[in-house]
């Protein structure tokens, strides 16, 4: 075989390998690989989850009063993160999914007061825009920055920029970047191709507070809420998704299933509607059932969020239920643990001896809290209760409580968000095995997403792909000689 023979050979085989590993798409559905922070419950502390909503809490509800005790160091906000690659080439970045926040942003190489390490075994990244071909900084005239800051002596060809605050005081402050992301879509039954969008986020060069200091730091926040500047809805605005996701917490390994797209199984047939302009994912609670009897309480607001771990009722709720739980059990001895449990020694079937809660929401959809969800055993006998007094009231003078229902209560649930018709659904479901996305592209085929493991493709980082394709050149010289 002649030189030019071979070099046509060599061309075609890595034209190949290349179109193998990425598929720009019009349209479809997306998966992320999900890891649930803490996996399962095992060799974690009453304190742990308590200081995780703390943080959590002073984070994401700043538009409320919350009132919380708790001391020590808070850990991250959400209880799973993913994976992104970013830039060109693409470079992996760890990003906590976050549906309490509205931007995807990331530390990025310089910054002051962003976290160095992680206890989560990954390895921290740093983002910079002149490292990556495809991407560049945000001009205060264009229209992401026009719609998204409200800053007035933002000045056109000046950068654009950014800060969040938080209630517990910490903040994030930098510039908007533009560039790449690649993401695992879902083209047939666990499997997916790469689709590409050119997403606007936040280069964070300054962090003050718990964000910089974090044990379980990671390299930023993706944001999934309901504004327009949310990875999701950029997204959705050019036609490559529709404004639906969905997740599926694994309550007993941990980890699941995190999606964009319209679930055709399991079928979800009650939903009940969004509060509309609240700036979470906020319904109407109508009542609580404890063991099939109504709790005389009053309607109230409840925020849906699978990145807290417990459940928090305003004072009254809170005191109403559980003196209904413990009915039952008169002879129980409750006290107090960490200042704010309250525990006790049983020996027996916790699922036959406690009552189950069920949350009553608009359009007659409801939502079942067993005892082995919401009563954590600490040691061989003795379990704690995790319904939380949480003081939370809103700002409206109103004096109206608020429900913040978080993983004790999803977990084991697939929960859809359907942004589009601006409704919540939920339906019981075991997260460790499959659901199945409607894939409008190819005459609406439905295709199965698994947990955990849900994809045999995965991305390649710059190193990976070179190394590859420098020994697949080398094997090909040596077969052609």
């Amino acid at each position: 075989m002649d030189n030019w023979s071979n070099g046509c050979l060599i061309m075609m085989l890595f034209l190949i390998f290349l179109m193998s590993f990425v598929v720009d798409v019009k349209g479809g559905n997306l998966m992320f690989n999900v890891k649930h922070k803490y996996g399962g419950h095992e060799g974690l502390s009453l304190k742990d989850f308590k200081e995780h909503d703390n943080f959590r809490h002073g984070r994401m509800l700043n538009a409320i009063d919350f009132k919380l005790g708790g001391n020590g160091l808070p850990t991250d906000a959400a209880l799973y993160y993913t994976r992104l690659a970013v830039g060109t080439p693409p470079k992996d970045y760890h990003v906590q999914v976050d549906t309490g926040s509205d931007i995807l942003w990331l530390n990025c190489v310089g910054c002051k007061g962003c976290p160095t390490k992680s206890n989560l075994g990954i390895d921290l990244m740093s983002y910079e825009t002149k490292a990556s071909a495809t991407g560049r900084s945000v001009a205060c005239d264009e229209q992401f920055c026009m719609l998204n800051t409200p800053y007035s002596d933002c000045k056109a060809g000046m950068p654009c920029h950014f800060q969040v605050s938080y209630g517990d005081g910490s903040k994030t402050a930098g510039f908007f970047v533009k560039d790449n992301i690649q993401f695992d879509q879902v083209s047939g039954d666990l499997k997916t191709t790469y689709m590409n969008g050119s997403i606007t986020f936040g280069c964070s060069s300054q962090q003050s507070g718990e964000l910089g200091t974090s044990n379980q730091a990671v390299d930023g926040i993706l944001g999934f809420g309901r504004a327009s500047s949310s990875l999701l809805s950029q997204l959705a605005s050019t036609g490559k998704v529709k404004k639906i996701f969905s997740h599926c917490l694994d309550g007993k390994k941990g980890g699941g299933i995190f999606t964009v797209g319209p679930v055709v199984y399991p079928q979800i047939n009650h939903t009940t509607p969004l509060v509309p302009d609240a700036p979470h994912y906020n319904v109407m609670m109508k009542g609580i059932d404890v063991g099939g009897q109504a709790l005389d309480i009053p309607t109230t607001m409840a925020i849906i969020d699978s990145g807290t771990t417990l459940a928090y009722l305003p004072h009254v709720v809170y005191n109403t239920l559980m003196n209904k739980l413990i009915e039952r059990q008169p002879q129980l001895e409750i006290r107090l643990v960490e200042k704010s449990f309250r525990c006790f020694d049983y020996t027996g079937k916790i699922d036959d001896g406690f009552p189950v809660v069920t949350f009553k929401f608009a359009d007659s959809v409801s939502l079942t809290v067993y005892p082995h969800d919401y009563l954590f055993q600490v040691r061989e006998t003795q379990w704690c209760i995790g319904w939380q007094d949480s003081g939370m009231q809103t700002k409206d003078g109103s004096g109206r409580g608020i429900t913040l229902l978080g993983d004790l209560a999803l977990t084991n649930k697939l929960v859809v968000y359907d942004i589009e018709k601006q409704t919540i659904g939920w339906t019981e479901y075991d997260c460790s095995s499959t659901i199945k996305l409607n894939y409008e592209e190819s005459n609406g085929s439905a295709y199965a997403v698994a947990a955990h493991n849900i994809s045999s493709a995965h991305i390649m980082d710059s190193t990976m792909f070179f190394t590859f394709f420098l020994t697949i050149i080398s094997v090909l010289f040596i077969l052609l000689k």
